[in-house]
C-alpha cells in the first residue's frame, strides 16, 4: 500500500492511499468494479471468487510453488553467450522492481557448458602454442633461431582472427579447435625456412645472404606444401547438410591459418633471419645445444638401424602393412557412429511420476 495521489485544498491536503498488492483471493471479493443506480458493485456480487488455476490442463511449479515458466530461445545466427549475458543483466534490474513475495529465478542455463567447453579449448590452444615453441627450441637450441618461428605462430593466429571477423565467424568450439589443430601447421613453414637459413649460416654465409639463398631455395617447397594442406580441406567446403554447415567454418579457419603461415614464412621469416641471426664465427655452442645435437645423432643412428632392418625383411613389413589396413577397416566398422558426440550438460531431465525404466 502507498500514496497514489492527493487532494489539495485551501487549508488542508488529503493523501489518497490504495492497496494494489492483493495476495489472497478473499481480498478480491470486496473489490469495487462499478456503480449501478448509485450503489457500488463488487466482484462477489457478479461472480464467485476462488483460488485456482485458469487452465487446469497446464501446471508449472518451482520448488513445489506455483510459478510461471518462460522459455527464451535465441534467434538463428545470434550469439547465445552474449544473449544470455544481456538477459542476466536485465533480470538483475527487474528483480529490484518486483513486489514482495514474487521471485525471479533462473531454472536452466545452457551457456555454462558452452563457456566451460570454450575455456577448455582456449587452454588447449595456449598449451599447444607453448609445446610447439618448446619443441622448436629443443631441435634448434638457438634462442634467436627459436624466436623467429615462435613469432610466426601468434602472427598467423592473429591474421586468421582478422579473416574470421570479416567472414562473420565467431570464436566457438569449431573455430577454436581449428586454431588448435593449426598451431602445429602454422609453424611448419617457418621451421623449414629458418632451418634452411641456419644451414647456410653454418656453411659460412653471412646472415643476409643466407636468408636470401634459403628463401629462394625453399620458397617453392613451402608454396606446394601449403597448397597440398589446403586441398585436404576443400572437400569439407562442399559437404551438404548439417555436417557441411558445421565443418565449413572449421575448414575455412584452418585453411586461412595455413595460408597466413605461408605468407609470413616467405616474407617475415627471412627478414628476421637476416637481422637476428649471427654469423657462424660468432656462435658459441652451449651445453644445451651440444646435448640436443647428441640426442639427434643417437636418433639418427637408431633410425638408420631400424630402416636397414625393415629393408632386410621386406615381406614381413608388407605383411604388417596389409594387416594394418585390415585392422583399420575392422576397427572403423566396430566403432560406434553418431552425428555428434554425447556431451555432459550437467542436467537431468526426468518424467514426473515415472519409474526407473524412464532413466535407463
Amino acid at each position: 500500500a502507498g500514496a497514489t495521489g492527493g487532494l489539495q485544498g485551501l487549508h488542508q491536503a488529503y493523501a489518497i492511499g490504495a492497496n494494489d498488492q492483493l495476495a489472497l483471493a478473499s481480498q478480491y471479493r470486496h473489490l469495487l468494479i462499478a456503480y449501478r443506480n448509485g450503489a457500488p458493485v463488487t466482484v462477489s456480487a457478479v461472480g464467485t471468487v476462488t483460488s485456482g488455476l485458469e487452465n487446469d490442463q497446464e501446471l508449472a511449479s518451482y520448488n513445489n510453488i506455483p510459478a510461471v515458466v518462460l522459455d527464451i530461445h535465441r534467434r538463428p545466427g545470434a550469439n547465445i553467450v552474449s544473449t544470455v549475458s544481456r538477459i542476466e543483466a536485465t533480470l538483475h534490474s527487474l528483480r529490484k522492481t518486483l513486489p514482495h513475495g514474487v521471485h525471479l529465478d533462473v531454472v536452466a542455463n545452457r551457456t555454462g557448458t558452452i563457456k566451460a567447453s570454450v575455456a577448455d579449448v582456449q587452454i588447449t590452444l595456449l598449451s599447444a602454442m607453448f609445446l610447439v615453441v618448446l619443441v622448436i627450441f629443443l631441435f634448434l637450441p638457438n634462442p634467436r633461431a627459436t624466436l623467429i618461428p615462435a613469432v610466426a605462430l601468434p602472427l598467423s593466429i592473429v591474421a586468421t582472427f582478422a579473416v574470421m571477423y570479416e567472414l562473420g565467424y565467431q570464436l566457438d568450439n569449431l573455430s577454436l579447435m581449428a586454431l588448435t589443430v593449426a598451431a602445429g601447421f602454422v609453424v611448419d613453414d617457418a621451421i623449414v625456412m629458418i632451418e634452411n637459413i641456419v644451414r647456410f649460416v653454418e656453411a659460412g654465409e653471412p646472415p643476409l645472404r643466407a636468408a636470401y639463398l634459403g628463401a629462394r631455395q625453399i620458397g617453392f617447397t613451402i608454396v606446394s606444401l601449403t597448397v597440398s594442406l589446403v586441398a585436404v580441406f576443400i572437400p569439407l567446403l562442399f559437404m551438404t547438410g548439417v555436417i557441411g554447415r558445421l565443418f565449413s567454418e572449421f575448414a575455412v579457419t584452418l585453411s586461412v591459418a595455413v595460408v597466413a603461415s605461408a605468407v609470413i614464412s616467405l616474407t617475415l621469416t627471412p627478414m628476421m633471419g637476416a637481422r637476428l641471426l649471427r654469423p657462424a664465427s660468432e656462435i658459441r655452442p652451449n651445453p644445451l645445444a651440444r646435448a640436443a645435437e647428441a640426442l639427434l645423432e643417437r636418433t639418427r643412428e637408431a633410425y638408420r638401424g631400424g630402416l636397414a632392418w625393415c629393408l632386410r625383411h621386406q615381406r614381413l613389413m608388407l605383411g604388417v602393412f596389409a594387416g594394418t589396413l585390415v585392422l583399420t577397416a575392422f576397427l572403423f566398422y566396430m566403432i560406434p557412429k553418431a552425428l555428434l558426440p554425447e556431451v555432459d550438460t550437467g542436467e537431468i531431465i526426468a518424467v514426473t511420476g515415472g519409474g526407473t525404466e524412464h532413466f535407463a
